[in-house]
């Protein structure tokens, strides 16, 4: 049983039970000669186990029969003996195999006491400690390394986890979500703008538009309350009106929640306050911000590239979100 051939079809734990088997009818046979021999040098005659069991017979026959004896007696005898011998040799079997089987409950009282019954390799432990090696071996062979229980007391929460991570993607798509309807609710607020008409002097002006509206829609809305009023608001189209606010020209695209949520700031003051008012502290601190807000100016771009050399448009600059504008928190230019 060295091999089990081509034709085997059992399973791993089967291949396992086969080998301990073949170890342990060994065993008993080795202890069997031991005996035998042990009896051999010690009880000369009858029970000689050194000897095979026609030698042993044999001697005892030889013995018996000295002398004349007739057929039927010579046949009794021989019978006689051999039955005798095997009763021996059975009675002996017996014994051996009671030690044994005490020796091994014996083992597994003591691996019971140290063995954990939670281990995946706890029944392979009270089966005995000699054969533990060689079906080790023979299962990893047949199924691959014996894979142990995890320990719960470990902390693992830094390892990857698919499901942990599944749910922090569900939990990150439903605050993305819900963000994402705040802002909307946001955007829909109204918000009331006050702006002057500029075509060299001021014409002020109230208007209400959301706070998700671009400065292009906002200048659509501008026009057509303008238009009844001034002619050259009424002939030109959106895209020929600049707005500026605080100093600042902004760009059509840019969004009035843009200003808002990065509390923009411009050359003269915030952007993101579209009302009118100015700083009521009667002690200017140079080191804090200016509470002032300025109306902003609608202008037709014809206006502009008119008269951009001369005061106030000389100091309006194209609006970039990049670049920060510091210096009026201290001097108010």
């Amino acid at each position: 049983m060295s091999g089990f051939g081509d034709g085997y079809v059992g399973t791993a734990q089967d291949a396992v039970k086969i080998r301990r088997l073949e170890k342990q009818r060994e065993a008993e046979r080795r202890k069997i000669e031991e005996l035998k021999n042990k009896s051999a040098d010690g009880q000369p005659g009858l029970l000689q186990f050194g000897s095979s069991t026609s030698e042993i017979l044999e001697t005892a026959f030889k013995k018996e029969t000295v002398g004349l004896v007739t057929r039927e007696q010579y046949v009794e005898k021989r019978v006689n003996i051999r039955t005798k011998i095997e009763e021996e040799e059975k009675e002996k079997l017996q014994k051996l195999q009671q030690e044994e089987e005490e020796l091994q409950m014996q083992k597994r009282k003591k691996r019971r006491v140290k063995g954990d019954p939670r281990l995946s390799f706890y029944d392979d432990i009270e089966n005995g400690s000699d054969e533990d090696d060689f079906e080790n071996q023979e299962t990893q062979k047949i199924n691959g390394p014996i894979k142990l229980g995890k320990d719960p007391t470990v902390e693992t929460s830094f390892l990857p986890d698919r499901e942990r991570e599944a749910e922090e993607q569900a939990e990150r798509e439903r605050l993305k979500k819900q963000w994402s309807r705040e802002q909307e609710l946001i955007k829909n607020e109204p918000l009331s703008i006050t702006y002057s008409y500029w075509d060299g002097t001021g014409h002020r002006r109230a208007i209400q538009v959301r706070k998700g509206d671009t400065i292009g829609e906002f200048l659509r809305a501008v026009q057509q309350q303008l238009a009844p009023e001034f002619r050259e608001v009424r002939t030109t189209s959106v895209e020929n009106l600049l707005y500026v606010k605080e100093d600042l020209i902004i760009p059509h695209q840019h969004s009035f929640y843009e200003l808002i949520i990065n509390k923009a700031r411009g050359k003269s003051g915030p952007l993101f306050h579209f009302d009118v008012h100015e700083d009521v502290r009667t002690i200017a601190d140079a080191t804090k911000e200016k509470d002032e807000s300025h109306a902003g100016k609608v202008v037709e771009r014809h206006w502009y590239e008119k008269n951009k050399h001369i005061f106030p448009a000389s100091r309006w600059e194209i609006y970039d979100p990049t670049k920060k504008w510091e210096r009026y928190t201290i001097h108010g230019d």
